[in-house]
């Protein structure tokens, strides 16, 4: 029997009922709380709640027709919908009571619901035939908030940086012409590294301030001025600069580091070549020891063993050059040599060749260039002998007799630029989003017949889809990179190798998101994400070449995947491999047990909201992974197949290893970083990001977990639901939330974006 008439105390829940039957995810919990709120309020008598009540048997819904004519009583009522209501649907229903009333109480009960359901404008203003007050964004939260928690520790450093990029010589244009390009870059280089900037890495005996967090801050912010100007500032004070730090020793500090800092003396980094990409310890250059001249004889054997692709080769002085040291004619394996590149009129020294690379998809403000040595010869000094020397009597030592472990300790010591790489390309993603939201909440398209005016994109849960996850990401991936490049910088922590495969893996799965979401941001913006001056183009060129350089990401996801099995090894070492096994096995099993039916369909909000629901699901994959990964290479041993064939064959399971590492690392990082937020409000709203992180990943490799068992079809179903859901309640704080990364107004050139 459908009422035609509704009293008062009924006619105040009617918008939340019309929207709750609206919602397929209603869920036990969620109608426990609406029962309590209904149970619990004094102004209803016992009719108005039995009938309520009767409207949540979820085995019994409403008819259709009584939903339609909760409709009609609203639409007939006239009333507004205002979005900027702190309870906009609590609001909504008080002036349809008081439509009919006159003037009723507020039934502050109403605002539980609306509170505990998590329910967002999002979710029904499409519902109503009504007229809806749009507001851009919620005034709930500041932004000036969340960049400050973002900033941490170095809130002095990025602020004063800020202020100082806001000066003609770092605004934005359209470069077509890259010698042009190139000079403004250099001179940018220069003032930067005139301030001190550059050499903020280094100790302050070298105009620094050996705060490497401060130095890969800035460093971010260059990427929102302009991708080749963080490039080439990499190249400069972070790799030529940074080896002779990392790799040399006093006295090459003493000779070369301040003007590096300083960019008085311009120099590269010359380890990649045309033959040997990702390959360092196969590189073909050789620096063979002559004892007659007490000298190292630089030198090109091969066509294709040049030097490639190396940054600031067009104004460089000196070089880092990378190469097989060969002594008394044996191989002591790679090395770093000083190589002067230039006399004082810029002309290639003799035996020095070098050929600019020419225009590329991106970064056309940076040198990149070719170089060959023929027969180059450098004193002795020049050797960054930190880790390994030539002594007087021109024999080779090193303290690390090992060459293997020698290899890696010197290439772990540039790790901090994987750091950085990774926050680059993080850069670029926060300055697309930005650019992508607020075109969103500016840009009209499409409406029904009785709006009148046309709907903000970013009010289509289509369009929140596809932006509000990756700004939960940004936020995820900032924290993290934050703390690993606090944990490779305390020197406290003497060995660095397991903090080299944590930033392996996630350089690789964050430039590859960092990719991704600038493209979505592009088509996100239609037309206008095309044009050259909102900036999105030149962001999807420059970022691009983030997932290859500093290591390409498919190599670095392996070399990850075996630091996970070298320390899957070393878990129970007393106990042996084979021990190792065993036990995981056992794990494993025991995880297994609770994937039962009962689990596996679980849908209930608070099990997929559930932090620890997060961490078993990213944990179980990865020691999964880890598991199966070892028992593949160990049968294939077994059979007689070669180590390395071994690996070959397994390359891609190494990938899924690497990026699930690289996933449950990211989150659990975050997940302790919402913890130190004091303010309950502000860590509620972190903590909504990363559980869309969360389960956004999940759905993401929903197969796998499809595969194993985990989930079962129903779960993946509301996994993909909750996504679009906490997608939509976000919605009201997307702007502030993307103001947030802290770019600067000035930095905000693009068009669509003011």
């Amino acid at each position: 029997m459908i009422a035609t008439t509704y009293s008062i105390g009924t006619l105040q829940y009617i918008p939340f009922f019309y929207v709750i039957w609206s919602d397929d995810l209603l869920s036990a919990s969620e109608v426990s709380v609406i029962q309590k709120t209904i149970t619990d309020d004094p102004s209803l008598d016992a009719d108005e709640k039995t009938q309520l009540l009767g409207w949540l048997n979820r085995t019994n819904p409403p008819q259709d027709e009584e939903i339609k004519h909760w409709k009609q009583t609203i639409s007939n009522s006239k009333i507004k919908l205002i979005e900027s209501d702190t309870y906009p649907l609590t609001s909504f229903s008080q002036r349809l009571g008081n439509f009919h009333c006159g003037s009723c109480d507020f039934n502050d009960h109403l605002k539980h619901i609306e509170i505990n359901l998590g329910i967002q404008p999002n979710h029904y203003n499409h519902l109503f035939d009504v007229e809806v007050i749009h507001e851009k964004t919620s005034n709930r939260y500041n932004a000036n908030v969340l960049d400050s928690l973002l900033k941490g520790s170095n809130t002095n450093a990025v602020d004063e940086f800020r202020d100082f990029l806001d000066r003609p010589i770092f605004s934005w244009d359209i470069h077509r012409d890259k010698e042009s390009f190139r000079a403004k870059v250099l001179e940018q280089v220069q003032v930067l590294g005139e301030k001190g900037y550059g050499a903020m890495g280094y100790e302050e005996a070298y105009g620094g301030t050996a705060n490497m967090p401060a130095y890969a801050a800035i460093f971010e912010h260059l990427m929102f001025i302009d991708g080749s100007l963080a490039v080439k500032f990499g190249v400069q004070f972070g790799l030529f600069g940074g080896s002779i730090q990392k790799l040399g020793t006093q006295k090459h500090h003493n000779q070369y580091l301040g003007d590096a800092g300083k960019a008085k003396l311009l120099g590269c980094f010359a380890m990649t070549e045309t033959g040997h990409g990702s390959n360092v310890r196969g590189i073909k250059t050789t620096a063979t020891y002559d004892k007659d001249s007490d000298s190292l004889i630089i030198h090109t054997p091969g066509k294709n063993d040049n030097k490639e692709y190396i940054g600031n080769a067009l104004h460089s002085t000196m070089a880092s050059v990378f190469a097989q040291l060969i002594v008394d004619g044996k191989n002591e394996g790679v090395h770093a040599i000083l190589v002067p590149l230039r006399d004082k009129n810029h002309n290639p020294l003799e035996g020095i060749t070098i050929e600019d690379n020419g225009y590329k998809l991106g970064l056309n403000g940076v040198d990149n260039g070719k170089i060959w040595f023929n027969q180059v010869k450098v004193p002795r000094e020049n050797l960054l002998n930190k880790y390994g020397e030539i002594r007087d009597d021109g024999t080779y030592f090193s303290s690390i007799k090992n060459p293997n472990k020698r290899f890696f300790t010197m290439l772990g010591t540039l790790v901090g630029g994987r750091i950085c790489v990774a926050k680059g390309a993080l850069a670029g993603a926060k300055m697309a989003l930005t650019i992508a939201v607020k075109h969103a909440l500016n840009r009209r398209q499409f409406n029904d017949s009785i709006k009148i005016q046309e709907d903000l994109i970013m009010d289509y849960p289509t369009h929140q889809l596809r932006l509000t996850p990756a700004v939960a990401s940004a936020y995820v991936y900032h924290v993290t990179l934050e703390e690993l490049m606090k944990r490779y910088s305390d020197d406290a922590l003497g060995d660095k190798r397991k903090i080299e495969t944590q930033v392996a893996g996630l350089k690789s799965v964050i430039t590859w998101f960092a990719n991704t979401t600038i493209q979505e941001c592009r088509e996100a913006c239609g037309g206008k994400g095309y044009l050259t001056e909102n900036r999105i183009a030149d962001l999807k060129g420059d970022v691009d070449i983030f997932t290859t350089f500093e290591g390409d990401n498919n190599v670095l996801l392996q070399l990850a995947a075996k630091g996970i099995l070298s320390d899957f090894k070393a878990e129970f070492n007393s106990a042996g491999f084979t021990s190792v096994l065993k036990l995981l096995r056992t794990q494993l099993t025991d995880r297994l047990s609770t994937i039962n039916p009962i689990y596996s369909n679980k849908v209930d909000s608070e099990h997929l909201y559930n932090p620890k629901f997060h961490k078993h699901a990213f944990t179980y994959r990865t020691r999964r992974l880890t598991y199966t990964l070892a028992m593949r290479i160990r049968n294939y041993i077994k059979k007689g197949i070669p180590s390395y064939q071994a690996f070959l064959k397994v390359q891609t399971h190494l990938l899924a290893l690497g990026k699930a590492y690289s996933v449950e690392l990211a989150y659990d990082i975050f997940s302790e970083f919402c913890e130190t937020v004091a303010d309950e409000e502000y860590r509620a709203l972190i903590q909504k990001l990363g559980t869309l992180y969360a389960l956004h990943e999940l759905r993401s490799d929903a197969t796998w977990f499809l595969e194993q068992g985990y989930f079962a079809g129903v779960k993946s179903k509301a996994i993909r639901q909750r996504v679009e859901r906490l997608s939509t309640e976000l919605r009201p704080h997307i702007e502030v939330l993307v103001d947030g990364f802290g770019i600067p107004k000035h930095a905000l050139t693009a068009p669509i974006a003011k």
